[in-house]
């Protein structure tokens, strides 16, 4: 069984969120996966974790860099994971076709989208009808997070 966590965004942008999220995997040494529903923003996800702090980068890779084995963390458009990860988070709407083989799975989602709420509360029955451990996350006005269900 995977836990899958779905983390709600209300005050701070994916952009805000996603690096300090995967510092923390790589902090456990656990090897993740991010899948974003169109491939279309996977070149600003790449730059993003190039330079979301001056002082700071983490290390990552796509398919078309060729080293993705040897990565903590993989950008994907696609159902891959060619550096066994454990976690996989899914943005953008990405849908991955099971959880199966994680230890956890994780949905950020714009609380402030509609389209995208309504695809979490879809996510939410699928993966609890499959039988997953599921957690509901709502961040807090500092940008913490708040278990809610």
């Amino acid at each position: 069984m995977t836990e899958v966590l779905f983390y709600h965004l209300t005050e701070k942008t994916l952009e805000q969120t996603l690096p300090g999220l995967l510092e923390k995997c790589i902090e456990r040494n656990w090897k993740s996966v991010v899948q974003v529903g169109d491939a279309a923003k996977l070149p600003a996800l790449d730059q993003l974790l190039w330079s979301f702090r001056p002082d700071s980068f983490i290390a990552h890779s796509a398919e078309r860099d060729g080293n993705e084995k040897h990565q903590p963390v993989f950008l994907t458009d696609a159902d891959d994971n060619p550096n066994e990860s454990e976690i996989r988070f899914m943005v953008e709407n990405a849908v991955p076709p099971s959880l199966e083989g994680y230890t956890r799975g994780i949905y950020i989602f714009d609380g402030h989208n509609e389209e995208a709420l309504s695809q979490a509360r879809e996510r939410w029955k699928a993966e609890k009808s499959a039988g997953h451990a599921v957690t509901y996350w709502q961040q807090k006005p500092n940008g913490g997070w708040e278990k809610k269900a």
